[in-house]
């Protein structure tokens, strides 16, 4: 994949092909060289303003509750490469690669809107980087989300200077042995270039984009899992009909219904219970898909619109504005993606809750219309899924634990100079954990969803269905006996992350933006 990139109109669906190709040797990434000439004015505005009488914050001044401290030009590279190493503070367990490729690429959009100050030849630098496959090693925990992602960032900047750890060819070694296992030198720092480097939102955003990527697969997922469900329990499909929904006039809910009708369309096992079924009204978590899945489209589209503009901003400190000032601002902090992240959070934890009662509506005979206790063709010598809907339950509990907003929280550091922060940075490192808790959630529900509609032969689901159910038994069989369970829930989270049931809905699957 090869990319020329226009900085401020990057569009999620490419940030999304970015991360998820993973191959550095096929991720060929430029911005375009247009953009440089913003860039090299605003170099030269920091360069002047270096050896300048005037103080200009992180120019020639020290940082934070140091900003006082003013800094003699000849200092200037002592004081960015100071900056990175005092600040590469992260702990915790390292980030990912594609996360960490993904930060990269942020950065690389935000410096070369051009009024960060720093070279051309820094983000020439990242660019190699990324071509060559060297990956920073970022541990994921030290930041609070002001000023900026500032511990994480800085080990971005360690190895670009040679210091600190990064991934070459697969193998953590040495960030200066990486670099020239590359063919790349050290980059030796310039008036600004440490600062503009740590100073960004770009490690909150990165995982806020991997956790809404993955919180809408997740969710068309579910729009098939929940199609098999409503199968399997010869629920009826009146509650998705489309005048329904229009008269409430909600994007999302009129899409999810469009999508359940059409995946149910053509159904045998519907058309055998349209007439003399003796039931009502179905459980809400049948009969109101449309309003709760379509809800939390409604919600993740919401937070991709502001990681969008988030993805596309200058997010550093301070800024060379047009008229050539250098101003001081707070684009630093992260208070949208921490918002972001918790309305992402609120869906996650919302799909998997009402996936998990469908799991739980097809193991009861109570409710399961006719089918076998926990789904065995021989209940009672076998349990069949009864501890897999335990295990889905397990998971949503935990996801609505976490789905506690991070954005209320604050504490001041930087001996009260930086007095209010974001908490973005956990709080969208946590999708990473809770989309993974909703996608088995989701691989259960087809596990259960599946045996179920097979239990109603020779009725047949329909077509869409019928493709469903193929991909699901290409990795899992049907369930005759107990079995090690285990293996069968990894392959089905295998399905739900790699995106594999979703070509199921057809052309009527909405885009995120």
């Amino acid at each position: 994949m090869s990319m020329t990139l226009t900085p401020g109109q990057v569009p999620l669906q490419v940030l999304e092909r970015f991360y998820r190709d993973g191959q550095p040797d096929s991720q060929m990434v430029q911005v375009d060289p247009a953009s440089r000439t913003a860039v090299d004015a605003a170099a030269a505005r920091i360069r002047a303003a270096a050896t300048g009488s005037e103080a200009v914050y992180g120019v020639n001044t020290g940082f934070g509750k140091l900003a006082s401290q003013r800094i003699d030009a000849a200092d200037t590279t002592a004081l960015q490469r100071n900056l990175i190493l005092s600040h590469s503070s992260g702990v915790g367990p390292p980030l990912d690669d594609a996360i960490v490729r993904l930060i990269m690429l942020l950065k690389v959009l935000s410096l070369a809107r051009g009024a960060s100050g720093v070279r051309w030849s820094l983000i020439e630098h990242i660019e190699r980087m990324l071509k060559a496959g060297v990956s920073p090693m970022i541990p994921a925990q030290g930041s609070v989300g002001a000023s900026g992602d500032l511990a994480p960032l800085a080990h971005l900047g360690a190895t670009m200077i040679g210091e600190g750890e990064a991934t070459y060819d697969g193998n953590l070694m040495p960030a200066a042995a990486a670099l020239a296992a590359a063919g790349l030198e050290p980059y030796v720092l310039g008036p600004k270039e440490g600062l503009a480097l740590i100073n960004g939102t770009q490690v909150s955003t990165a995982l806020a984009l991997v956790g809404l990527f993955d919180a809408w697969r997740g969710a068309m997922s579910q729009l098939v899992t929940g199609a098999l469900s409503t199968e399997a329990a010869m629920a009826s499909s009146t509650p998705f009909r489309a005048e329904i929904q229009e008269l409430r006039g909600h994007q999302g809910q009129i899409e999810a219904a469009a999508m359940l009708r059409s995946l149910m369309a053509g159904s045998e096992i519907r058309e055998s219970h349209r007439t003399d079924d003796q039931r009502v009204q179905d459980p809400y978590c049948i009969r109101c898909q449309p309003q709760v899945t379509g809800a939390c489209l409604d919600v993740l589209r919401q937070a991709a619109n502001t990681l969008r503009i988030e993805a596309n901003a200058v997010t550093d400190n301070p800024l060379v504005l047009s008229d050539g000032t250098i101003g001081s601002g707070g684009n630093f902090h992260a208070e949208p993606v921490a918002f972001a992240a918790d309305q992402i959070a609120l869906t996650v934890a919302e799909l998997g809750s009402i996936s998990q009662r469908r799991v739980a509506l097809l193991v009861d005979p109570a409710m399961n219309f006719g089918l076998p206790a926990f789904l065995s063709p021989s209940p009672g010598l076998n349990s069949g899924f009864m501890i897999a809907e335990v295990t889905a339950a397990a998971l949503m509990s935990e996801n609505k634990q976490r789905a506690n907003p991070t954005s209320v929280d604050s504490t001041p550091t930087s001996a009260n100079q930086e007095d209010h922060v974001s908490m973005a940075c956990h709080g969208a490192r946590r999708l990473l954990d809770m989309t993974q808790n909703l996608h088995q959630i989701i691989g259960i529900e087809a596990l259960v969803a599946a045996q179920g509609v097979e239990m109603r032969a020779p009725l047949k689901t329909s077509p869409r269905l019928q493709v469903a159910l193929s991909i699901i038994r290409g990795s899992v069989p049907a369930l005759e006996e107990d079995r090690y369970m285990a293996t069968d829930l990894k392959l089905a989270a295998v399905l739900v992350n790699s995106g594999v049931l979703t070509p199921a809905i057809g052309d009527v699957m909405p885009e995120l933006v």
